[in-house]
């Protein structure tokens, strides 16, 4: 679990409109924003060098590649968000 606290990809993803928002907590859960709805989605993830699978709470799967500095997500393009709001 502390591997996972400190990891790099930890944080806020947003697809470039901001529409859809994943948040890698540091717990291995994420939490998927869609529009206005929160918590659209649910599950868990686990990260293995620069790939991530999903795992929803409902038994659904997806996964999704990292490189250079992008998360290629499901068809999705999703880019880090700084604390402030902007884009890496």
């Amino acid at each position: 679990m502390e591997k996972e606290k400190s990891h790099p990809y930890v944080g806020m993803w947003v697809t470039g409109d901001s529409y859809i928002r994943h948040n890698l907590l540091p717990n291995g859960r994420y939490d998927e924003a869609r529009g206005d709805r929160k918590s659209a989605y649910q599950g868990s993830y686990t990260i293995q060098g620069n790939h991530i699978e999903y795992v929803d709470d409902t038994g659904f799967t997806a996964d999704g590649d990292f490189i250079k500095g992008i998360l290629y997500h499901a068809g999705m393009v999703l880019y880090r968000e700084e604390q402030e709001g902007g884009k890496e």
